[in-house]
């Protein structure tokens, strides 16, 4: 398998978590009585929120009810241009997605079903690879590097590319700076700017890192002072519309070459509708690892 078709998977799955950016989250707590009023004019918009931890209940309560979702990104990862489509089916560890991503100039399908990414195969690749299997799955507990590198990750993305998963973050590690009511593709939202605090809860920023790299990087990051601005957008039922968020100054404290250019913007829509993800005919795939052994790599 080219380098590059695992670059636009590891790339454009690291930019959904990162977005949703959740590593260990925890519970909300609900909102308090009174704290959200009707909004004039007859939008059904009410007042934004003024606390994180209420605007987190608020959304996350929509997102649980919605279910499902489609979803478009644009961004970058350390200077490397990628986007991606798709849909998702949210059901906390048990979430599933298909996606659609271009990365380094090459564009990758990809599915993620009961924590397993299955990424497929151009025929050249399949040619090259010496299979005629059309998808290569990469699992958690694979023993060759690339599954060593990604498996952790890509399972415990699933999670986390929960979109309520953020408001978990903003409730333990941000504040609100500022909001205002404003249109978005024709609908009227609230519109947040949060500033996130990766020192106050470093873990929610380092949970889909692999065991092995997850304790030195918790190291490069204390006592650093690090805050990520972020921006979300969300509709009168409270769920998110878009969501922007730069995760250079992290990047940068961590010594990530061109970090400075990380940034990324998730656009939902479509919520409550049925989305359906399943895993590939089984005698159309093969292990990413087994593949990688019989092509002596």
């Amino acid at each position: 398998m080219r380098k590059t078709t695992l670059v636009a998977a590891s790339a454009a799955v690291l930019a959904l978590t990162l977005t949703a950016c959740s590593g260990n989250s925890g519970t909300a707590q609900p909102a308090a009585a009174g704290s959200q009023t009707q909004a004039a004019g007859g939008s059904g918009l009410a007042s934004p929120f003024t606390d994180a931890i209420q605007l987190a209940s608020a959304s996350k309560q929509g997102t649980e009810k919605s279910k499902s979702a489609k979803f478009t990104m644009e961004g970058s990862a350390a200077g490397q241009a990628l986007s991606a489509t798709g849909a998702m089916a949210i059901d906390g560890a048990n979430t599933k997605f298909s996606m659609t991503s271009t990365a380094a100039g090459e564009t990758t399908e990809m599915r993620m079903v009961d924590k397993v990414m299955y990424i497929k195969l151009p025929a050249d690749q399949q040619k090259q690879m010496g299979t005629d299997k059309s998808w290569a799955k990469i699992s958690a507990d694979g023993t060759d590097p690339v599954s060593q590198a990604l498996g952790s990750s890509l399972s415990q993305s699933a999670e986390q590319s929960d979109p309520s998963k953020m408001l978990d973050q903003i409730s333990k590690t941000g504040r609100i700076i500022s909001s205002d009511q404003t249109e978005l593709n024709g609908q009227q939202v609230n519109h947040y700017k949060v500033e996130l605090d990766v020192a106050k809860a470093i873990d929610q920023f380092t949970g889909s890192v692999p065991a092995a790299a997850r304790s030195k990087l918790t190291d490069m990051l204390k006592g650093k002072d690090i805050k990520l601005p972020m921006e979300l957008w969300l509709d009168k039922d409270n769920l998110p519309v878009q969501v922007t968020m730069d995760q250079g100054p992290m990047m940068q404290a961590m010594g990530v070459p061109g970090a400075g250019d990380s940034k990324f913007t998730m656009k939902y829509s479509d919520w409550g509708t049925q989305v359906d993800v399943a895993a590939p005919p089984a005698d159309q795939v093969v292990d990413l690892g087994e593949l990688m052994k019989k092509a002596g790599r």
